[in-house]
């Protein structure tokens, strides 16, 4: 995510004007299943976790997807840091607790909070902070646990992915293996925009594509 001041200014400043546009274009917006208008409010903001074909319009597996409420990278510790991590118990300076089996990196090597699971079914509108804006909708999971997702007006997931923002996801190879970070290798950040995050030794990684929430919609 963002770690340094002057991309944190520049982001803000392109997302108070994407979002007044984004208000003005896209809603009102009709929902396909039943018609009503869907209105649209503004949010300080959030980032999704998101799984998926960067081609897709829609598909499945939203339930596998996840919500920063707070940018997680000013939040996160960087990797020369873990060590005292560990003698704190894994008790973050902005108080959040790392979990040494289901960990996250960032593009800048920081260790990042988890997010929030599942993303709640719902409006948001998304952007990559590069030339689209969209509707993404989150539909609730049928009987087998399964939540589809859908972007409006042609959108793929690849134009609302935010692609300076790199996460992934890193969890024991083996069962009752050790991943750690400690195993990481520093010199392989920062990773290029749009790039894989690097392997971890011991660790299995899942990278998910980062997409910036401006709004929510509200039921009239």
């Amino acid at each position: 995510m963002m770690s340094t001041l002057s991309t944190i200014r520049i982001r803000r400043a392109y997302l108070a004007t994407a979002l007044l546009v984004t208000i003005a274009v896209a809603a009102p917006v009709v929902h396909a299943a039943d018609r009503n208008q869907t209105k649209f409010k503004r949010i300080p903001t959030q980032y999704i976790a998101a799984l998926g074909d960067p081609g897709a319009t829609s598909g499945n597996g939203a339930q596998l997807w996840g919500l920063w409420l707070l940018d997680p990278g000013p939040r996160g510790v960087k990797l020369n840091r873990y060590t005292s991590l560990k003698d704190a118990g894994g008790v973050t300076p902005a108080r959040w607790k790392f979990d040494e089996t289901d960990w996250w990196l960032e593009e800048h090597g920081l260790i990042m909070e988890q997010p929030t699971f599942p993303l709640p079914t719902g409006k948001y509108v998304v952007t990559g902070a590069r030339k689209v804006t969209a509707v993404l909708t989150i539909h609730p999971s049928d009987n087998h646990g399964n939540s589809r997702w859908e972007l409006d007006q042609g959108a793929t997931l690849y134009d609302v992915t935010h692609l300076a923002c790199r996460s992934a996801r890193y969890t024991p190879a083996i069962v009752d293996g050790s991943c750690s970070p400690a195993n990481a290798k520093q010199t392989a950040f920062p990773v290029t925009p749009g790039g894989a995050m690097p392997p971890v030794e011991g660790c299995t990684k899942q990278d998910y594509a980062v997409l910036i929430v401006t709004g929510v919609g509200v039921e009239d």
